[in-house]
């Protein structure tokens, strides 16, 4: 009777600050700026993921615009918060080492997805396709929208410092020099709308403008194809200039109707932040990355790490006027 006298008190306290409930991940998601449509969906597939896992607290958090200093702060600040891991698409892939690597040295696992961190500043990354597919996919887009007889190209793309953005980028260089299915295609210029829509609509006017038998604009950002595709459709360019890229349906669906757009490529942005804090899921309950694991997402199915320690979502999908609103009613 004494004996539960004094371990009953014990037992309600403990129980009372949560000593015996299980632990709850909390997950810094980093997006490259707030307000970004495809952002906010790859949150919604995150929220998805810790709901499923029942043991996540997702801290979706970003700079107003897309600037690698805002980013920056935004580590500072989930570092001191001591939260157990961060995940970020960086805007610029060198300038968060620093902040980056202090996170590590506090034991915060640190994964960069979409757009890489260097090497040296995060212990995984997840990319959203393969880098030679999207090129390869964004040109076979544009040829088929201005026919097999080619002419001028040019690119719509974020900030110079945009990672996954130069390495599409420099894929496709490689492509239009070496590979004879697009010795037609001549890129003229690439412009930098800075993630910014208003920008990349100046840009795309701009190019216009400048090159006036432009026939077709590539932008592989959300941000940049959908501001593009309004500049053809204002400066009343349709059927004369064609846009693709990677954009959003739900953004994207006016543009193919009016002509702007015949096709464009994305993967699912919700999939996408599924896959992301799955996997971070499983590094924080140990399964740290290496050349050879394998995750297992669930629905998304297994990933394998390279020997660069990265992996990859797949293929992007294709939408046009067949698919179109049927997609745009999802993202």
């Amino acid at each position: 009777m004494n004996f539960l006298k004094i371990v009953l008190p014990v037992i309600v306290v403990l129980l009372t600050n949560n000593v015996f409930s299980a632990k709850t991940y909390r997950i810094g998601l980093v997006p490259k700026s707030l307000g970004n449509a495809f952002f906010e969906a790859v949150r919604d597939g995150g929220l998805e993921a810790a709901k499923e896992t029942g043991d996540i607290k997702l801290i979706f958090n970003a700079p107003a615009t897309s600037t690698a200093e805002g980013q920056a702060d935004v580590i500072k600040a989930l570092t001191a918060q001591r939260v157990d891991a961060i995940v970020v698409s960086a805007n610029d892939p060198d300038a968060l080492v620093p902040v980056c690597k202090k996170a590590m040295k506090r034991k915060i696992n640190v994964i960069s997805f979409d757009s890489s961190v260097a090497n040296a500043g995060r212990m995984l990354h997840i990319a959203a396709a393969d880098t030679k597919f999207i090129a390869e996919q964004e040109l076979d887009l544009i040829l088929d929208a201005i026919g097999s007889k080619g002419g001028e190209i040019a690119i719509v793309t974020e900030m110079p410092q945009s990672s996954n953005q130069n390495e599409w980028i420099a894929e496709m260089k490689k492509l239009l020099k070496n590979n004879p299915k697009y010795k037609k295609l001549k890129l003229v210029d690439i412009v930098y709308g800075d993630a910014l829509p208003d920008k990349s609509y100046r840009e795309a006017i701009s190019l216009m403008n400048k090159y006036p038998n432009l026939k077709g604009i590539l932008s592989p950002t959300t941000i940049g194809i959908a501001a593009s595709a309004k500049a053809v459709v204002d400066q009343k360019k349709v059927g004369k200039i064609y846009v693709t890229g990677l954009g959003l349906p739900s953004e994207m669906a006016p543009y193919v109707h009016k002509g702007a757009v015949k096709s464009f490529h994305l993967w699912n942005p919700v999939d996408f932040g599924y896959v992301v804090v799955k996997i971070t899921h499983e590094i924080l309950t140990g399964k740290k990355p290496k050349p050879g694991v394998v995750y297992d997402t669930g629905r998304m199915g297994k990933f394998t790490v390279d020997k660069d320690n990265n992996t990859s979502m797949g293929k992007p999908f294709i939408f046009d006027k067949s698919n179109i609103d049927k997609y745009a009613k999802i993202f």
